[in-house]
């Protein structure tokens, strides 16, 4: 799409009036780049032996203290008896380790880990 040239319709020191149509295409521009940029990041995840990359939401969450084992079952789109069913524990288990009152043993992690489709040091703290 050729965008160019773009006219602004009015301008001040701190704005920039554009037209429905100029700001549509520059806004288009920017999910395109943003694409560009996605795609880049995975080839570069991939080429060093990583398989998936995952939105940043997901590091906020787990940065504001929810557990990694809630965080991924959550974007997997798993309910807490369907991550259990899948990785063969207690759905309870599954329960203290995601509430943090038992940390897990690395067998039980493990388990989840696979069902979650996760290398097992993201659920490890």
């Amino acid at each position: 799409m050729n965008v160019l040239p773009i006219t602004p319709i009015a301008e001040t020191a701190d704005t920039v009036t554009l037209s429905r149509t100029d700001y549509e295409a520059l806004a288009e521009l920017v999910v395109d780049a943003r694409d560009l940029a996605d795609a880049d990041v995975v080839k570069s995840r991939l080429a060093v032996g990583e398989t998936e990359a995952f939105p940043f939401e997901l590091a906020e969450r787990l940065l504001d203290g929810v557990h990694s084992a809630t965080v991924f079952r959550e974007y997997r789109s798993l309910t807490a008896r369907g991550l259990a069913e899948a990785a063969g524990v207690a759905p309870s288990c599954l329960s203290e380790i995601g509430s943090a009152c038992q940390p897990g043993s690395l067998d039980t992690l493990a388990k989840i880990a696979s069902a979650l489709r996760v290398p097992l040091d993201l659920l490890v703290r």
